[in-house]
């Protein structure tokens, strides 16, 4: 089920997204609230505090021309925002699927993503307000509980999970939990200022996954594709640095950290995608197939 408080937000940038440039009157704002939440009134105020939230969570401007006083999206704010247009997709949808659940029954699969589900809204609303966590997390193949303070930063989807991107009080440096491993969350009265130009995507943009590669380069990584991989990666790219050098030869290159979740990421490829370099990856890609054909092979 959608969080309440985002799915608001989410209904609000889809009716400016659906009206365009001609955008929308304070009016047939809280009309159409009215209808979608079923109350009697949504008052000024409310929308004055929601479009500041939705600047906040989603970085996008409703601005209001005071010549006719209608609301609309800023011009540009929604032009190349693919990260933006995923996470207000993925809420629209499920938030739909929610409202027809009746309906639709039988007639529409999704995957389960249990990690957004508990503490999704409570991590973005701790971001609107620079509110630190006290948090308990259980790490993968262990039995103990750790207890931190995070100062949490951004919230980031990958491989079906929720992550939070926060800084650790303890280790006094920035971490990645999944939101699937916490196992409570709860404010303890502290804030924080956040980082001026902090930027998710940047902090990523040349590792796979979730790894934080701070101290890592990228190295250059030249795969050969298999035409019908290369069609596939086409439409879906490893990595946002993915190029195709070769159309002819299948080649691709980019520039990314080869991390073990990249290794992994090409070892479930299989026989359809070679990393012709560097030799190291070349190699541990070669070593991890070894090893599950020796699996089969015992």
């Amino acid at each position: 089920m959608v969080p309440e408080l985002v799915d608001k937000y989410i209904f609000l940038v889809q009716s400016f997204v659906e009206a365009g440039e001609n955008g929308l009157s304070l009016e047939e704002i809280q009309r159409r609230w009215c209808n979608r939440y079923n109350v009697s009134s949504y008052p000024r105020r409310s929308f004055v505090n929601h479009r500041a939230a939705i600047e906040e969570v989603f970085g996008l401007s409703i601005e209001c021309d005071r010549s006719s006083n209608r609301y609309r999206i800023a011009e540009g704010a929604v032009d190349g925002r693919e990260a933006v247009d995923f996470l207000i997709n993925t809420f629209t949808v499920n938030s739909l699927l929610t409202l027809g659940k009746e309906r639709l029954g039988g007639r529409v699969s999704v995957e389960d993503v249990p990690s957004g589900q508990k503490f999704l809204t409570v991590v973005m609303q701790a971001m609107l307000d620079n509110a630190c966590l006290e948090m308990t997390y259980r790490r993968y193949l262990s039995t103990e509980e750790e207890c931190r303070e995070i100062r949490p930063y951004a919230v980031k989807e990958f491989g079906k999970r929720w992550y939070v991107v926060a800084h650790s009080e303890q280790a006094s440096a920035l971490r990645v939990y999944a939101m699937d491993r916490i196992l409570a969350l709860r404010r303890n009265g502290k804030s924080f200022r956040m980082p001026k130009r902090f930027d998710v995507d940047r902090l990523f943009e040349g590792s796979y996954g979730m790894y934080l590669s701070l101290d890592e380069k990228p190295v250059l990584v030249k795969l050969r594709a298999t035409p019908r991989e290369v069609a596939y990666l086409r439409d879906l790219p490893l990595h946002p640095s993915q190029v195709l050098v070769d159309e002819t030869e299948g080649i691709f290159a980019l520039r990314v950290v080869p991390n073990p979740d990249f290794v992994m990421e090409l070892c479930k490829r299989g026989n359809r995608l070679e990393v012709l370099e560097p030799q190291v990856l070349r190699d541990a890609v070669k070593d991890e197939l070894k090893k599950a054909l020796m699996l089969y092979e015992n």
